[in-house]
């Protein structure tokens, strides 16, 4: 009798192919409605908080930026933001609201995912930098948790799958 793979489907294994198939699929929702609710939520917590967006004061993003300025990993980058405070933290709510949001709907979520990754970066290097140990500080983290959904998108459940099957089902196929 020859030794090979079988073509034919084994009744004990069906069950778990539609699993391994369905869990892949799903994988990673979790962390797009993690990161999407975590980043909607901090851009509306400081576009909300009265403190927050004022150039100086106790909480206020100018107080915290001149804070940390020399504990972080690139000084010049809080100089830049210093020279506008208040503009800066508009910038970083409204980025966070709009990455929160996309990756949430799946709504370019690649460009999206990009976008939580820089934000994530630049408090990284500037908030948390000083942290020891590192893995206390939760940027990096939330850095390494962008990169899959910036490789992978958002193929499930989305604005983004929706759109691309409508591109294939009138014929326009994206190569």
């Amino acid at each position: 009798m020859a030794h090979g793979m079988r073509t034919g489907s084994h009744s004990g294994y069906a069950g778990r192919s539609d699993w391994r198939d369905s869990a892949s699929r799903y994988a990673l929702l979790p962390l797009r409605i993690f990161l999407g609710v975590t980043f909607l939520y901090a851009g509306l917590d400081k576009l909300t908080d009265s403190a927050f967006l004022k150039e100086s004061g106790p909480g206020s993003i100018g107080q915290q930026m001149r804070d940390i300025r020399d504990l972080s990993a690139i000084p010049d980058l809080v100089d830049l933001a210093l020279k506008s405070p208040v503009g800066f933290g508009y910038a970083i709510a409204l980025g966070e609201v709009a990455v929160g949001i996309g990756t949430l709907i799946g709504l370019f979520a690649r460009i999206a995912a990009l976008g939580g990754a820089l934000i994530s970066l630049s408090l990284w290097l500037t908030m948390s930098w000083s942290t020891e140990p590192y893995y206390y500080g939760n940027d990096l983290a939330y850095l390494m948790a962008w990169l899959p959904l910036v490789l992978a998108g958002a193929s499930f459940l989305s604005v983004d799958a929706w759109r691309a099957g409508r591109r294939n089902a009138s014929g326009l196929r994206v190569r």
